[in-house]
């Protein structure tokens, strides 16, 4: 017989299936209390909004935590390797639900409820990856996927009684069909679309990017902010220790002028033009090739000279070049990503 306090931990991403895990779980007859870990990684507007309209949907309690400075090291040396990009896939649940583990413990509950589907994502969520991460999070038979529960080893809540195996649900494979058609039933409408990847590390460029600085500067090098500066821009690099980053946009100058310190910043005072930084060791030939590139994409006469203010350490130093031709063929191979 189910002990009337037990309570359930619920990991919540914003999408489909987590929050179906949870609303299944509550269902059973178990307090949940949703948990939400932001990486800093994470893609997609009002993601937290999400979970949180989640929790309200199903009326649950979510506590939101920043783990981003320790997912840092995750991303750096992932033991278990990366996925299609940069995502340390198998690394990053194992990360996620060691925190769930200690979260649990700390609230006094039972067990941990994952969205995870068998055989839905190739590289950890087949069989063999689903019991690794059991096991090496510490979590072992009190990790629960309710929406495979039948087709998988049977966990805590099962051995001590609580539900019989019936009570899980037997979903596997990629479809969605299954989880939108249980969605309408529960009345569940709070959730991201059921598609493409949950992590920046995913995306191509970002990937490409973060190769080329864990080549150039090393993992070891790179800060909370390099992480993040890696989302903005166009990105060339000039040589193998100098890169330079030109805006696309006026929100995204004025982002980049955040990021100035350390760094050489190169401004268009005559001319609308993008707000450019030159990162790294680099020569006086180096700075003038910089501030061509960064010239290209400002609204100024192609084969005429423009002037380049560049900033560095409180200094600033005028500078006058003739922006790089769009045909330049050395503009797509310098490019990353």
């Amino acid at each position: 017989m189910r002990d009337e306090k037990a309570r359930a931990i619920a990991l919540l991403s914003g999408g489909l299936d987590s929050t179906l895990a949870a609303a299944l779980t509550k269902q059973l007859g178990f307090g949940v209390v949703g948990v939400n870990f932001a990486t800093g990684f994470c893609t997609g507007q009002g993601r937290c909004d999400t979970v949180l309209a989640a929790g309200r949907d199903l009326n649950i309690p979510v506590r939101l935590l920043d783990v981003s400075d320790e997912y840092l090291e995750v991303v750096k040396r992932p033991k278990f390797g990366y996925g299609s990009g940069m995502n340390p896939c198998l690394d990053c649940r194992i990360f996620m639900l060691k925190k769930a583990k200690a979260f649990m413990e700390e609230e006094g509950a039972e067990f941990v409820v994952t969205g995870e589907v068998l055989g839905q994502r190739p590289m950890s969520q087949h069989y063999r990856a689903l019991k690794l991460v059991a096991e090496e999070s510490g979590l072992g038979d009190r990790l629960v996927r309710p929406l495979s529960g039948r087709l998988l080893p049977a966990t805590y809540p099962e051995k001590k009684g609580w539900v019989k195996r019936e009570d899980w649900l037997d979903i596997q494979g990629r479809s969605r069909r299954r989880q939108l058609s249980l969605a309408r039933k529960l009345g569940i409408r709070s959730f991201t679309q059921p598609a493409g990847g949950c992590c920046i590390l995913l995306e191509k460029t970002y990937a490409a990017r973060l190769r080329d600085a864990f080549d150039h500067l090393g993992p070891d090098r790179m800060k909370k902010e390099d992480f993040a500066l890696l989302r903005l821009g166009r990105h060339f690099r000039i040589s193998p220790k100098a890169k330079v980053i030109v805006g696309r946009h006026q929100t995204e100058n004025a982002e980049l002028s955040g990021f100035a310190r350390g760094r050489i910043k190169l401004d268009f005072p005559d001319v609308p033009g993008p707000t450019a930084l030159l990162e790294g060791e680099v020569s006086e030939e180096e700075l003038l090739f910089a501030a061509r590139i960064a010239a290209r994409y400002a609204d100024a006469p192609p084969a005429e000279e423009v002037r380049v203010v560049a900033f560095q350490d409180g200094v600033a130093r005028e500078l006058r070049v003739k922006p790089l031709s769009p045909d330049d063929p050395r503009l797509k191979k310098l490019r990353i990503g």
